[in-house]
């Protein structure tokens, strides 16, 4: 559903439970970027009606979820701990600067479809820790399950947009392309368990 060209290695969930306090301090950064990028989305584009209704409750939704995260390291005993440079969020960045000189168009596909692909990894992540948690730890299990849905909804929300706004067959052509770089980019990383991406 996806379609990722690279499925995480299935033994990241384990190196991530084995430092949940880390990949829940990551996570909750994770849910405070995308509140962001909702935001940064609305501002640069507010004449478009469709995005800016259908992103504005996603705001709400993305800060609730950093609310819950700090839940679950509060009842870990933890604290959010600081947050630390996304690597993963700096290469893809790196690839919308391959292109300068873009349309105003261009920059929109460009901004929607990265932001669809981060949503696709981590509902591929959090589908990974749902299962491992599933027979340690039932409460750990459920909230990435819920979680892995409103990513799965997210993720579908910016392919949507952007076919709404850009005629489909350049869309496609240019998932495609960022599919293929982030295959490339992950290829490159070493497997950590500290990090959502």
């Amino acid at each position: 559903m996806l379609g990722l060209q690279l499925p995480t290695d299935p033994r990241w969930a384990n190196l991530a439970a084995k430092q949940i306090d880390e990949i829940l301090t990551d996570h909750a950064y994770c849910e405070q970027k995308a509140a962001s990028t909702c935001i940064s989305l609305i501002q640069s584009f507010p004449e478009l009606n469709r995005l800016v209704n259908e992103l504005a409750p996603v705001v709400t939704e993305e800060w609730g979820h950093f609310r819950l995260v700090l839940k679950q390291l509060q009842k870990r005993g933890l604290s959010l701990g600081r947050q630390r440079k996304d690597d993963y969020v700096h290469a893809l960045i790196a690839f919308v600067k391959r292109t300068k000189g873009q349309s105003r168009e261009e920059v929109l596909l460009d901004k929607l479809l990265m932001a669809a692909l981060i949503e696709a990894r981590s509902c591929e992540r959090f589908k990974l820790l749902w299962h491992y948690f599933e027979d340690k730890d039932e409460e750990l299990s459920a909230f990435y399950k819920d979680l892995m849905i409103a990513e799965a909804n997210h993720y579908t929300m910016f392919l949507n947009l952007a076919k709404e706004y850009i005629a489909e067959d350049t869309v496609n052509k240019r998932w495609n392309e960022w599919l293929d770089y982030e295959a490339e980019v992950l290829r490159e990383f070493e497997l950590r368990g500290d990090r959502v991406h």
